[in-house]
């Protein structure tokens, strides 16, 4: 298995560092070029949204990768890559891969100020800790899109197919869980 991340902008090599002590190889899309590469799985990392989504659209990746998720590629979005994924924003005119079926509000929680961690059930995998860096919550979830995670009454985790969108970065805790959880559905979809 190969999985790919999205290093563009953001915290992809925290990323990189979980699928390697899982014992899982890992590439990095930086360039058109590098789709050329096989991978099994692309992970979206938390970042500035905004900025991924400008960088997507000029290194001419925002379409061929839509094309790969809508083709049923597994991909995990964190934070910034829920954003990415979301088919609306709340709070934002931008959509940018458009393909998982949830409203999102950007800074949800407010600024940096409003980053905090806790610890919460994920469902399929139980608690864990969870690390919420200005992060986005889903207001909305559409048909055939699945809550994993609530914390405090708000959606921050969602699974849609082979799709998953979280709030919170599983990359900065001690927690290989949700890496090995996505992994696991990387896998299923292989078979």
């Amino acid at each position: 298995m190969k999985i790919a991340v999205l290093a563009v902008q953001g915290a992809f090599m925290e990323h990189e560092k979980m699928l390697a002590q899982l014992g899982i190889e890992s590439l990095e899309i930086r360039q058109r070029k590098d789709l050329g590469q096989d991978f099994d799985g692309l992970i979206l990392p938390g970042g500035e949204s905004t900025v991924m989504g400008k960088l997507l659209r000029e290194l001419d990746l925002l379409e061929p990768l839509k094309a790969k998720i809508a083709d049923g590629l597994p991909v995990l979005g964190t934070c910034a890559g829920l954003i990415l994924l979301a088919e609306k924003l709340s709070n934002d005119d931008n959509v940018y891969f458009g393909t998982l079926p949830v409203t999102v509000k950007r800074n949800a929680y407010g600024r940096q100020l409003g980053s905090f961690f806790t610890n919460a059930k994920v469902k399929g995998v139980g608690e864990i800790p969870m690390a919420f860096i200005r992060a986005p919550y889903i207001e909305a979830v559409g048909s055939g899109a699945e809550v994993i995670a609530e914390v405090d009454g708000n959606i921050v985790g969602v699974r849609y197919g082979s799709q998953i969108g979280i709030s919170f970065h599983p990359e900065v805790t001690d927690s290989l869980r949700f890496h090995k959880y996505f992994a696991d559905l990387v896998t299923a979809f292989l078979q």
